[in-house]
């Protein structure tokens, strides 16, 4: 058995790309790749999410909740908003004119203040469990909604590795691309290698998988199989622009501002319009336990072009309606301002946005108390804000599968939509 291993990563290794050797060792995590569709899709008014994902932890009272003119508030000022009464911090001034198309979700609560269990409780609806590997939001859209034959993966992370398919297998995680702004490295053969040979290669690779299959009885072969298959498919494909940027008028680029996240947030929607099902794009820096409103000055500029960028940019291509837009990070920050001019971390009370198809814009739903350490009207959990995000995505946030172990799981934990929110 070891013999055969040896032989099918050697194969690897020489059989394309580094791009294929990348996404082949995705495949060789140790969870089983596990596949079940219980009901059909459903219709829904999205096609696709983009999901701004605010790394570390951003300070509700430092964005989108602000608290001016008292003891919790800091340094930054806030500014009015194109909702009449709402208030954002003044380093956002571009989403400030653009709030008429946000819903502002100031109710978000959760129990978990520990980056890495916080990190996978928003992306997947579920606490940490050691039993079993949760799929996240990405990874049930691309199981429920990605095309098998697609040029391009269904699910997309733009800066950082998000989280994967867990249970639904491997080759419903997220194609990485770490800088935005070019096509992924590697997409072309070898030189020495034509297309007789590559093919060569590739029934030889599929040979080894099969009679590893048979030896071992391996359930994660059809999870490799299936993420060589789209590897191929993208090395082929004409849509492999979509990841490219030098197309795109100088003025455009421009609009989403000179920064890595602008970049990504351009070809993420450059991506949906070319199939992409779920785009996530990282902003990291927001773990401001130290020197906050100068770090959070920064961050917010970079967010602010980015941001309003990508809904201006949808709403040109005609998009806006059939895409969901998400901003959030993993937790908020505490009211109280510590010792290093910093701010700690608060899954209490935090705030998320949301735009686009479905959305019902110029909305705030939940409000915090005066020092933003509290909420005191309509709480929102994790699974009711990815329950949303299923909905007007046509998919059943309660819809059950059964796990590997045999426990039946669904798309959110108890979560209901927010019908506030909704269009």
């Amino acid at each position: 058995m070891k013999h055969v291993s040896l032989s099918r990563r050697r194969l690897l290794g020489v059989a394309s790309s580094s791009l294929f050797a990348a996404l082949a060792a995705q495949a060789l995590d140790p969870r089983r790749a596990f596949a079940a569709d219980a009901t059909p899709l459903k219709t829904g008014p999205s096609r696709a999410v983009i999901l701004l994902w605010l790394n570390g932890g951003p300070s509700h009272i430092d964005t989108f909740d602000p608290k001016p003119g008292t003891p919790t508030g800091g340094s930054h000022k806030a500014i009015k908003t194109a909702i009449p009464g709402v208030l954002f911090a003044e380093h956002l001034p571009q989403l400030a004119a653009s709030a008429n198309k946000l819903a502002v979700i100031r109710g978000m609560t959760t129990k978990e203040g520990n980056h890495q269990r916080a990190q996978y409780l928003v992306h997947t609806g579920y606490a940490p469990n050691p039993t079993i590997a949760h799929p996240s939001l990405g990874g049930w859209v691309s199981h429920k909604m990605g095309a098998p034959d697609a040029g391009l993966p269904a699910f997309v992370s733009i800066g950082g590795p998000s989280f994967g398919g867990g249970f639904l297998g491997v080759e419903n995680g997220p194609f990485v691309l770490q800088k935005a702004g070019d096509a992924p490295p590697n997409l072309a053969r070898s030189g020495a290698v034509d297309e007789a040979r590559f093919d060569a290669r590739r029934k030889a690779l599929d040979g080894l998988e099969a009679r590893f299959a048979l030896e071992t009885g391996d359930p994660k072969v059809e999870g490799r199989r299936a993420l060589y298959g789209k590897a191929f498919r993208m090395m082929g494909s004409p849509k492999v622009h979509a990841f490219e940027l030098d197309d795109e008028p100088a003025a455009v680029r421009a609009s989403f501002g000179d920064t890595d996240f602008g970049r990504g947030c351009l070809v993420a929607s450059r991506l949906v319009a070319s199939g992409v099902r779920f785009v996530e794009v990282v902003l990291d820096g927001w773990d401001t336990h130290q020197d906050n409103f100068t770090r959070t000055k920064k961050l917010m500029e970079t967010l602010d072009g980015g941001m309003a960028g990508l809904l201006k940019d949808l709403e040109v291509r005609g998009l806006l309606a059939t895409t969901t837009v998400m901003c959030m990070g993993e937790f908020g920050r505490t009211p109280r301002i510590n010792g290093n001019d910093g701010r700690d971390h608060y899954p209490q009370a935090w705030s998320a946005l949301m735009a686009g198809a479905g959305i019902r814009g110029g909305v705030v739903h939940g409000e915090t108390d005066a020092s933003g350490g509290t909420v005191v009207k309509d709480k929102t959990t994790v699974p009711d804000l990815l329950a949303t995000a299923a909905t007007v995505l046509g998919l059943n946030p309660g819809e059950t599968v059964i796990s590997p172990i045999g426990r039946p799981i669904s798309l959110t934990d108890e979560g209901h939509a927010i019908k506030q929110v909704l269009a």
